[in-house]
């Protein structure tokens, strides 16, 4: 029943905060429009602020595990790659693959990650150092997939790789981790005044960016788009989690360590997903009906994995 609890601590909020997005477009309180420029303003401005200020502030030299690192590494690599390959050749419908891609291996690792480890331990332990693992892959990876799928896509192989790496080099996701990353490693603390207006931008980065995927949610053409989004739900919440969880058992990680990975594997869906396909001309419709789905069942799978692993005596 604790497991129960803390898992829908965890994510009946978020997903309340998007209905709540939903409800105040269709009362007519924010149009399209607002939803674009808010859409920019998560992307570009709050985003990078929280991630920068959640690892600025991680003692990333203190708790630094070699071995733990390349293991999120090397696993966000290995599920990148294989989602990518099935998904050219299972998938026909080449609009919709980047979203696909993007949202069967993205997790809500920064988002959802550090909130869901502090409702199960006294502290963060591990979550620090897998964001700084996990996180920055999650995003040059996707601005890799994004931008050879994106539905205007119609360069060479060539100029797709050279504009991949502008938008990585451009990503403010990315920078704001890097510019995290440099300050935790420096030591670098900032007066109170400074780190008190980057904790307030921080804190507007989940709140707007949910009520954005609830105000831009399309019902009808989600619908259309089930069979992708669940195929993409299970692979998220399910699939992952089942391959490579018995392998971290299996290397001796507990605890802290356990648990930032199954939330590097197995959470929903992030919020990103939905931002960064939108800003890159991929399919937001599917994107965001794999976040909302993946959010709705999380407390559930999450709930069994928590519970599985407890009772094998995994989790103290």
């Amino acid at each position: 029943m604790d497991s129960f609890i803390y898992s829908l601590n965890a994510t009946v909020p978020i997903f309340l905060v998007m209905i709540l997005g939903g409800f105040i477009r269709r009362c007519g309180l924010v149009n399209e429009h607002f939803v674009n420029q808010a859409n920019k303003y998560v992307f570009h401005v709050a985003l990078p602020f929280l991630l920068f200020k959640d690892i600025a502030q991680a003692d990333i030299r203190t708790d630094f595990d070699i071995r733990f690192v390349l293991f999120c590494m090397l696993v966000t690599l290995a599920c990148f790659v294989s989602i990518w390959v099935m998904t050219d050749l299972f998938m026909k419908d080449n609009t919709m693959k980047g979203s696909f891609i993007q949202g069967s291996f993205r997790s809500s690792a920064a988002i959802l990650g550090i909130a869901f480890i502090q409702n199960v331990y006294d502290n963060v332990g591990m979550a620090p150092l897998m964001i700084v693992s996990a996180v920055p892959l999650y995003n040059i990876l996707s601005v890799i997939v994004l931008t050879f799928k994106a539905d205007s896509q119609k360069e060479t192989q060539a100029g797709n790789i050279k504009k991949a790496c502008v938008n990585i080099a451009r990503n403010p996701i990315i920078i704001g981790i890097l510019l995290g990353l440099i300050c935790s490693l420096l030591g670098i603390s900032f007066p109170p005044i400074i780190d008190k207006a980057v904790t307030n931008v921080a804190q507007t980065a989940t709140p707007i960016a949910l009520i954005v995927i609830g105000a831009g949610f399309e019902g009808r053409k989600a619908v259309k788009k089930i069979k992708p989004t669940a195929a993409a739900s299970f692979i998220k919440l399910i699939g992952q989690a089942a391959v490579f969880l018995p392998l971290a058992v299996w290397l001796g990680f507990r605890n802290q360590e356990l648990m930032a990975i199954l939330i590097m594997l197995a959470s929903p869906s992030t919020v990103s997903c939905y931002i960064m396909a939108k800003n890159m001309d991929n399919d937001e419709v599917l994107a965001s009906s794999i976040v909302v789905l993946t959010t709705m069942l999380s407390s559930i799978t999450l709930t069994g994995w928590i519970y599985l692993l407890r009772s094998f005596g995994y989790f103290t």
